[in-house]
């Protein structure tokens, strides 16, 4: 077995979460009279965790009062209808199963509010998941290499024995941050091309290619 442990990002990974994080940051922005933004323009946002996502979505210089209130409303939003649309990718649970069955343990390290990963780990992935960490006040963010380095201890394993796998350059500056092997794919949030340019080694076309990376 060349791994033990598979990292999993979320978003643009496991799950396509990208309509009700656009649907609850247009609900924050237009409360506060600002304007909503594009699914296009919400993909290019997302990657470190949420209070970057708002800092990118309102109006340059807006005041810290208001980027504040824009946070609030969006995660008291998110917190309702983080799941409404969300659909994992074709193929990632019969991947996960595999891996299971394999013996190979599996772990999701999130930049996303760690309410809505621990939910949505168990909404969609019961049970093919054996820890779940998302963004907490206590542990850097990603691309910090902190969270990965707490699950690396929970397991009780080295960085050789683990293979992080993520959809952005988030993911990239993660992995080669915390000194271990990297697979980016390519169905989620960043393009092909994108990823390679910014130290991709290997971009996945399909979710059962992850599976030729167990023996």
């Amino acid at each position: 077995m060349r791994y033990k442990l598979m990292i999993f990002d979320m978003d643009g990974t496991i799950l396509d979460t990208l309509e009700d994080l656009t649907d609850s940051l247009n609900y924050a922005l237009k409360k506060s009279g600002m304007s909503e933004r594009s699914l296009s323009e919400v993909r290019e946002f997302v990657g470190n965790g949420i209070r970057k996502l708002i800092e990118r979505a309102v109006p340059a210089n807006t005041p810290i009062d208001k980027v504040n209130r824009v946070t609030a409303d969006f995660s008291e939003n998110y917190r309702q209808n983080c799941a409404n649309k969300t659909r994992p990718y074709d193929g990632i649970p019969k991947v996960l199963s595999s891996l299971r069955v394999r013996g190979v343990q599996t772990a999701v390290v999130s930049n996303k509010v760690d309410f809505a990963v621990q939910q949505l780990c168990v909404q969609y992935f019961d049970g093919l998941f054996d820890l779940a960490v998302g963004e907490r006040e206590s542990v850097r963010k990603k691309p910090a290499p902190d969270a990965i380095y707490a699950v690396l201890e929970h397991f009780g394993l080295e960085k050789k024995d683990a293979l992080y796998i993520g959809d952005s350059e988030v993911d990239i500056q993660t992995a080669a941050n915390a000194g271990m092997d990297c697979i980016c794919v390519g169905w989620g949030f960043r393009e092909e091309d994108f990823l390679f340019r910014n130290g991709a080694a290997v971009v996945l076309k399909r979710p059962d290619e992850i599976l030729g990376y167990v023996e």
